[in-house]
Parts: C-alpha cells; structure tokens; sequence
C-alpha cells in the first residue's frame, strides 16, 4: 500500500504545472502560447527570463525528486524510481492540465536520480552543464546526458533499478525530443541564452 501511494503521490506531484501557474499568477499569460509551447523550465526562461526560469527549474526537479526520496527512503530503490517515473508521467501530460501537452520530464528526471543515486544525479547535472555551456542547446545537453547516464551507472555499480530507470528516462527524453533533432538536423533549433533578448 505504501509503494502504490508513494507512486501515486508521484503522479500527482509531477502534474503540478508549475511553470503554466507561475507565468499565469504573475503574468497573467499561457506560457503555452509562447515559444515552443512548453510549460517547462526552459520555455519559460527563455520566454519570461531567469527570474522566472530558475524557480520553475527548482520546482521541476523537486517533482522528481520528493517522490524519488520518499519512496526510497519507505520502501526501496524501485519503488523510489517508480515514484519519479510517475512523476514524469504527471509532468508530461498534466492532470491538472486535463491530460495536455507538459514538459519534457528532463527536470524531474534529474531530481529522481537525486532522490535514488545522488552521486550519479550530481554526474548527470555536471554533464549536463559541460554539454550545455559547450553547445548552448539545451536539447542537446539533455539528450547527450540521457544517453549517457546509463553507461555511467553501470560503472558506477549502481543496483539495478537505477539502471533500468535511467535507460527508460533516457529513451523518453530523446523520444520527446523529436522535434529539437529534426531543428538541429535543419540547423534551425536556437540556441538557449541566459538573458532574454
């Protein structure tokens, strides 16, 4: 029972859309009819600036992360990455956006190895920055760590779980970054700035 609600929880947690309430409360916009139309950290950085970008990052990988360490922490390795799959489940297609168009779950992704492997959630965000500082895609650094934090988990000699989970999480990242490899192939994806324009 305990693994079926912190999963749950998980869910639910994931599907706070943050980064839709936030541009909404304090801007009185869809952040969805802006940019990419996503209502992740990165639309909203881009479109409404740091101030706005860096709390929706928090919160995004929190929703991973929470669900990730409690189920860990209750129960075990697999329940804490079930949570955190839900919870990019819940992040993708928001409940509480009625089933709508989310993120792209890199955030909480990230949080959830924070909650179950911390050591390889500190790799992943250290990876990905090298990526993103090299290149200034994000897609990029997100799809170049998602293929390569599996590999590194092994190594590492993390269980099991973890692994499976971050092959899965990788293989949904790139999948949902469709669109970002057909812009890079075109050469017409942007590349991501600290400061708006």
């Amino acid at each position: 029972m305990d693994a079926a609600l912190v999963v749950l929880g998980g869910y639910l947690l994931g599907s706070m859309p943050f980064g839709y309430w936030v541009v909404r409360l304090f801007k009185g916009e869809d952040v969805r009819e802006h940019g990419s139309g996503n209502i992740g950290a990165t639309n909203v950085w881009r479109t409404y600036g740091k101030a706005y970008g860096i709390p929706i990052v928090v919160l995004d990988v929190a929703k991973g992360f929470i669900p990730a360490l409690v189920g860990t922490l209750l129960v075990n390795e697999l329940v804490g990455v079930l949570a955190g799959g839900a919870a990019m489940l819940g992040h993708w297609r928001p409940l509480f956006l009625r089933f709508q168009k989310g993120g792209k779950t890199v955030a909480a992704a990230g949080g959830t190895f924070f909650g179950v492997a911390p050591l390889l959630g500190v790799i992943g965000l250290l990876l990905w920055l090298a990526l993103f500082l090299a290149t200034r895609y994000a897609s990029v650094a997100s799809m170049g760590t998602a293929v390569a934090l599996p590999f590194i988990g092994i190594a590492l000699g993390e269980p099991w779980p973890v692994i499976a989970f971050a092959a899965i999480a990788g293989t949904a990242v790139i999948v949902l970054h469709r669109a970002n490899i057909a812009r890079l192939r075109a050469g017409t994806e942007s590349r991501f700035r600290l400061r708006r324009a």
